[in-house]
């Protein structure tokens, strides 16, 4: 079974019981207090959170499904499309754009560059700070691995018009901006405006109402 979908099973069966896993909340409660309870609502009936984990997981095990054909393992293209996009960075920058410990990101670099797909290289002028770039191998695991993205983007947007992209996008970045704050945690983020910004609005406006959803069907 692939990890798609055992990923599915999961979380069917999840869903059905009210827990991960599949283990009810009425037979856990029975085996420590020996008596029968009050049978716990499943969190997927109202829960927000507790649905954006299953579609994480499914996601996620989508593109580690596709990124074993690269030799990567889910978590592993983000750092390389993070060097494609930067061309190199220090460990640092690097940690602080995946949101990770300095030691995990060092860890990962290490492995994909046993790997040939990156490099690594003092700074000119002060051996203390070390950049890290991708190698010809590691830029066309890259082009590879936009490829991938962008087909698995497509079936998670299948039916979606281009304004219930931009909504949906729009509302999980606030999703992880709160949930950043409350854990206090810090990083470089993208604005709204740079990706969905008064740039897609304005063209919205001149076109008229409905023309980006039928340009995005026509595309």
């Amino acid at each position: 079974m692939s990890a798609a979908n055992e990923a599915v099973a999961v979380a069917a069966h999840g869903e059905a019981t009210g827990q991960p896993g599949g283990r009810s909340a009425q037979k856990d409660q029975k085996d420590k207090a020996g008596k029968t309870v009050k049978r716990l609502r499943a969190p997927a009936a109202k829960s927000v959170g507790w649905a954006l984990v299953q579609a994480a997981r499914l996601h996620r095990a989508r593109v580690g499904d596709r990124l074993a054909e690269l030799d990567l393992f889910a978590g592993q293209e983000q750092v390389v499309q993070a060097l494609a996009a930067a061309g190199s960075m220090t460990m640092g920058d690097l940690a602080a754009t995946l949101r990770v410990r300095p030691p995990t990101a060092s860890k990962t670099i290490s492995r994909l560059a046993a790997l040939g797909f990156v490099e690594r290289r003092a700074e000119a002028g002060d051996g203390r700070i070390v950049r890290v770039r991708l190698t010809e191998t590691g830029l066309a695991k890259a082009a590879a691995i936009e490829r991938i993205w962008d087909e698995v983007e497509a079936e998670l947007l299948e039916d979606f018009d281009n304004k219930e992209r931009r909504r949906l996008r729009k509302l999980l970045r606030r999703v992880a901006r709160n949930l950043a704050e409350a854990a206090g945690v810090s990083g470089h983020e993208e604005a709204d405006s740079e990706i969905d910004g008064e740039a897609d609005d304005e063209e919205e406006a001149l076109l008229g109402p409905g023309a980006s959803d039928a340009v995005g069907q026509s595309s």
